[in-house]
């Protein structure tokens, strides 16, 4: 009989202040959609004014929720899981049990561009990733050999910790 002693946990985080005057952008939009059609006469013709409006609204949600969910993101390990979870309602959220992980590597310098920009990305020849700030991260190779990145302070310990739960799972 086995028994499993679960191992040290670790939390991190990484957080990018500039997607905050993005989510302004947003608010803005959302505020000329709702401007245009409380205090316009709509007497330039209702289709066009209606157009401008839910034009301004649709570009508003997109742009705030789209930024918003990528202001920060927190990663959790244990024993078992390591998950990140974007923005202020967790989401999007992956989880990868580490039974699934073959190896672990710090990133000492990621930026957008690698990635096409920030938020939750795929690349077809790098995997996937999360990036919400140029700077240091963790890689992980899955079993089936993709990769999946995420931007997190303090990574190198994180890989750390990641590489003691796989020897333990590995006995």
């Amino acid at each position: 009989m086995t028994v499993h002693t679960p191992g040290p946990r670790w939390t991190g985080r990484a957080s990018n202040r500039v997607q905050w005057l993005l989510a302004a952008a947003g608010a803005a939009c959302l505020a000329l959609g709702a401007e245009l059609a409380v205090d316009n006469a709509w007497t330039s013709g209702y289709v066009p004014l209606l157009m401008s409006v839910i034009g301004c609204l649709a570009a508003g949600l997109l742009i705030l929720f789209g930024t918003l969910a990528f202001v920060h993101v927190a990663v959790t390990i244990d024993a078992e899981v390591f998950e990140v979870r974007c923005g202020h309602m967790g989401l999007p959220r992956r989880r990868i049990r580490l039974s699934e992980v073959a190896s672990a590597e710090f990133v000492p310098r990621i930026t957008p561009q690698q990635w096409g920009g920030w938020g939750y990305r795929w690349r077809p020849e790098k995997g996937t990733a999360v990036i919400v700030r140029r700077g240091e991260g963790v890689e992980l190779r899955l079993g089936d050999g993709k990769l999946f990145t995420v931007t997190v302070d303090d990574a190198e310990n994180a890989v750390r910790v990641i590489r003691t739960h796989l020897r333990a799972l590995a006995r």
